[in-house]
């Protein structure tokens, strides 16, 4: 992991340009107003169709509540993310609260879980005893929940959209409108067949929506927490690329690589230089690399004088070198 001896308000050079490691992501304003506007929209027509569910007698409108509590939850987790990734590093937690939009991610996996479970069990019980639907309040709240949702969406992907929690928050709400889709869908049925098995069967739908997002968060967040490599930088594919682009450089070995959150990637690796070389500039051009390819923002490189893959960083007679030319 990156050196905490490395005070995060100086400055490296050696990649031609300045540059810091505070390690807290860029969040402008605009992302957080829009974070937050749109958790208040969402969550207060959650509560809305929620209670057009009950009096409607809908599964699928319950189902779709469902759905936007998950999405309110993501909304106001991220928001949170938000407030936190600006709170300054200190000396116990050198990275500040980057971490904590992993944690919220798992809580949300975690609860999206629990909502599909009771949607499955309602659906069963659905199916076994029908229950009467009021087509009329259900198509009413179900077309304003989807009117809700594409305003929310227009409003998200207005200006910057690149933030991992912006793109989280525009996933959910695109499957909250299908949601609302399928709502209307079953009232429409409904209204003209009086056949209500379709309410519990596209809340069935809207459940596997749920599901399938509630699968990759989870995946994403627990990879993330067990210090997995992101797919593109695994250890091997670092490795055949440094040697093969990097001048000067003999062998590479104890790469280790994981990310801190979403979108950020940090690693430390050993390079063996070649008789002769400029060390600064191999260290330099592999630091390069790492950022430009692999796209890790703080790599902590040593330098094994003799091919040791045992060699400690600590031992007399080694010297660990940061990607900027430092000697640790």
């Amino acid at each position: 992991m990156a050196d905490p001896s490395h005070s995060h308000s100086d400055h490296h050079h050696g990649d031609g340009h300045d540059h810091d490691h505070s390690h807290v992501p860029t969040v402008t304003k605009d992302n957080e107003r829009k974070i937050l506007i749109s958790f208040f929209i969402i969550f207060t027509f959650m509560v809305v169709e929620a209670v057009g569910g009950v009096i409607s007698g809908s599964l699928a409108l319950l189902a779709d509540a469902g759905h936007m509590l998950t999405d309110a939850i993501a909304l106001g987790l991220a928001y949170v993310a938000f407030r936190l990734g600006r709170r300054a590093a200190d000396g116990q937690r050198t990275f500040g609260y980057a971490r904590f939009e992993v944690i919220a991610g798992l809580v949300n996996a975690l609860t999206l879980f629990g909502i599909v479970g009771w949607i499955l069990y309602e659906a069963i019980q659905r199916f076994q005893e029908p229950h009467p639907v009021l087509a009329g309040s259900m198509f009413v709240v179900a077309l304003i929940g989807m009117l809700v949702n594409l305003f929310v969406l227009w409003y998200l992907t207005r200006g910057d959209t690149d933030h991992v929690n912006v793109k989280g928050a525009v996933l959910h709400v695109m499957g909250d409108l299908l949601g609302s889709v399928g709502a209307i869908v079953a009232a429409v049925v409904i209204w003209f067949t009086d056949w209500t098995p379709i309410d519990p069967i596209l809340s069935v739908f809207v459940s596997l929506l749920i599901l399938r997002s509630a699968w990759k968060l989870l995946k994403n967040t627990l990879h993330i927490l067990l210090e997995g490599a992101p797919d593109n930088a695994s250890s091997a594919e670092i490795s055949d690329h440094l040697r093969k682009t990097v001048r000067g450089l003999q062998k590479v070995s104890h790469i280790h690589v994981w990310s801190l959150t979403s979108g950020r990637v940090l690693a430390t690796l050993q390079v063996q230089p070649m008789d002769g070389v400029d060390l600064r500039e191999v260290v330099r051009q592999v630091g390069h690399e790492l950022k430009t390819k692999f796209n890790i923002e703080h790599p902590t490189i040593g330098i094994d004088w003799e091919g040791d893959a045992d060699c400690s960083l600590d031992e007399p007679g080694k010297a660990g070198v940061s990607h900027a030319g430092h000697t640790h």
